[in-house]
């Protein structure tokens, strides 16, 4: 349970709710980092078996931290580096069952050993990427991927 809300225990209904909230939470706020910081904050609670939540944002032809839940973090990211990079270059999810087995994978924390990396894209413009790590092996299943593909998805309307 949730600000209220107690989720679904059916993956697409859970992130059905959960993407519901998300719209009701920043529904008339204009503030991008205000947006940014109770997105990362709301899938952090709704998410169990993860370790880190948050964004990179694009600056200046690179990924920059942004708000997120967890511990400290790289702050600069190239894109093509690592899987938040190269899913920002491919502009595509990118979900790694083992990061050790990804080539160029970024260790931020060394807990961390699955990854989901989802490009937030508005009007043809990259804006950042979603990130979300795991301390598990394979956490990330593909109704994961398409429940937190919508709630990016949704994310972008308000940024």
């Amino acid at each position: 349970m949730y600000m209220g809300i107690e989720y679904s225990k059916e993956p697409a209904e859970a992130y059905g709710q959960l993407t519901d909230q998300l719209r009701l939470l920043l529904e008339g706020e204009p503030n991008r980092i205000a947006n940014l910081s109770n997105a990362s904050a709301l899938l952090s609670n709704f998410l169990d078996r993860t370790n880190w939540t948050g964004f990179y944002l694009m600056e200046d032809g690179e990924l920059v931290l942004g708000p997120f839940q967890g511990l400290p973090a790289c702050i600069r990211i190239a894109i093509g580096r690592g899987v938040c990079g190269t899913a920002a270059e491919k502009r595509e999810t990118i979900v790694v069952e083992d990061v050790n087995a990804f080539p160029g994978h970024i260790a931020c924390d060394a807990a961390s050993q699955s990854e989901i990396v989802v490009p937030l894209v508005k009007d043809g413009e990259l804006l950042g990427v979603l990130d979300i790590d795991s301390p598990e092996i394979g956490r990330f299943s593909d109704q994961d991927r398409l429940g937190i593909e919508k709630f990016a998805h949704v994310l972008v309307g308000f940024l």
